[in-house]
């Protein structure tokens, strides 16, 4: 039986449904003329090759095919369904230029965007992907560009904010899923940020306009030509390409050469990580505390996909730089702090799936973790180990013992409450959920690294 996904029920030019666990599309009839332009007009053919559209195939199935039905798409797999808000500023930066760069191709050949969601974006290699083939109208000479104003409210009000008040504000978009609203973000932007010209025309003029019942730029008295359609896309285009972030460091992202281990140690435990990895071969690995992805990266030629979690945007955003300049392909960052994982939202509590529910791992990492977890948190060891059985079959996790200076200075300023943190009782909590299939000492370090399976 199908089963249409919760998050596709808002455009009635056909949804996204699973059948037997395979992802479909169906494309309805009242979408036929605007499919088949899509189709023959060169655009879909241009956007798969630069990239920017994920490839589909049609299907030829009367089994999932139903009165409103014009055609079924098996669309290309994604490894990881990722969300706005677990992005750094350079991931919501690159998706915004992406989606500008589609409009500008489908200008060209005769379409336009008729929604601008970040949420129809995924990473595929790190690169920005449109996911959602069903985006695109035949253009109407004169008609506005719709989708402008959803384009501003999810993505460069989101970079604004970040790059003149505080990155961390992209999580407003966990809590505004159609996109920040004007009223709000703009009187959070400071005034420096008027001396942009891009932000003063297209967040403080235009955005005076969207405050009111009948926004005035989308009078349908006003034509736009499509020259005038491309001066927006680049206008926008070079807007967004002029927001930065401002490069402050945080303890986390050189957490490797603040704490803890000599050159010596450090070298040893990269090659136990190296040397699991390589006998066990997953194909999925979840690096949970990943930081800057210093042990994402070592292993990422040895796995299909990795999928590294850190709560610090900054960490995150080194990560994400690191992959483009490497040319990393396997390893998406995300912005997840896992004492809060990403809930499921949006309508009926199922519009947007929480972290679990879009996928798990064949093998976790959980590498310098456990003890923050343990004392910052004050996380029984049980609970932990129930935890990451949900996430994965396997799990390699690094014990961090009481004489480690990393732990003295943890416990510097607040009350030694955690009589119970040892490795015996680490163990026991670990063993009600897995088996301990091997140990390993760090060299010059008392931290041990304990590879587990999970119990049937």
């Amino acid at each position: 039986m199908k089963k249409r996904l919760p998050s596709s029920y808002k455009d009635p030019s056909g949804f996204v449904f699973k059948y037997k666990h395979r992802l479909y599309r169906e494309v309805n009839k009242s979408y036929k003329r605007d499919y088949d332009f899509l189709m023959q007009s060169g655009l879909y053919k241009a956007l798969v090759e630069k990239e920017l559209l994920i490839s589909h195939v049609e299907v030829h199935s009367k089994k999932l095919m139903s009165g409103q039905t014009y055609k079924i798409l098996q669309p290309e797999t994604i490894p990881f369904i990722s969300y706005p808000y677990e992005w750094c500023f350079g991931q919501l930066k690159s998706a915004a230029l992406a989606t500008l760069e589609i409009e500008r191709l489908a200008l060209t050949h005769g379409m336009t965007l008729k929604d601008a969601s970040a949420f129809n974006l995924q990473f595929k290699a790190n690169r920005p992907v449109l996911i959602d083939t069903l985006s695109f109208e035949i253009y109407t000479p004169g008609k506005p560009w719709v989708a402008y104003k959803q384009f501003c409210e999810q993505f460069l009000l989101p970079l604004a904010l970040a790059a003149y008040v505080d990155v961390r504000l992209i999580k407003l978009l966990q809590l505004y899923l159609l996109g920040i609203p004007f009223d709000m973000a703009v009187p959070l932007l400071p005034l420096s940020s008027r001396l942009n010209p891009g932000l003063l025309l297209h967040i403080y003029f235009h955005g005076q306009n969207y405050t009111k019942r009948v926004p005035k730029n989308l009078s349908p008295k006003l034509k736009f030509s499509q020259t005038a359609l491309l001066g927006l896309v680049e206008s926008l285009e070079s807007t967004v390409k002029s927001l930065t972030v401002k490069k402050r460091s945080s303890n986390w992202e050189n957490y490797y050469h603040k704490f803890s281990y000599t050159s010596r140690a450090f070298a040893a435990k990269k090659q136990i990580i190296k040397k699991i990895i390589q006998k066990y071969k997953p194909q999925t690995v979840w690096d949970m505390g990943a930081n800057t992805g210093e042990f994402s990266q070592l292993i990422a030629e040895d796995v299909d996909f990795i999928l590294a979690l850190d709560n610090d945007g900054r960490a995150t955003e080194k990560h994400y730089d690191r992959c483009l300049v490497t040319g990393s392909t396997r390893v998406l960052p995300l912005i997840v702090d896992i004492t809060n994982p990403t809930a499921a939202i949006g309508w009926a509590n199922q519009e947007r799936l929480s972290l679990v529910e879009r996928g798990s791992a064949e093998m976790v990492l959980a590498l310098a973790l456990v003890h923050h977890l343990a004392i910052s948190y004050n996380l029984p060891f049980s609970d932990i180990a129930r935890y990451f059985r949900d996430l994965g079959r396997m799990l390699v996790i690094e014990f961090v013992p009481r004489p480690d200076p990393e732990i003295s200075e943890m416990l510097k300023f607040r009350k030694d409450i955690f009589k119970d943190y040892s490795k015996e009782n680490f163990s026991a909590a670990f063993k009600q959920y897995f088996s301990i299939v091997s140990i390993h000492p760090i060299l010059e370090s008392d931290r041990v690294i304990y590879l587990m399976r999970r119990k049937k």
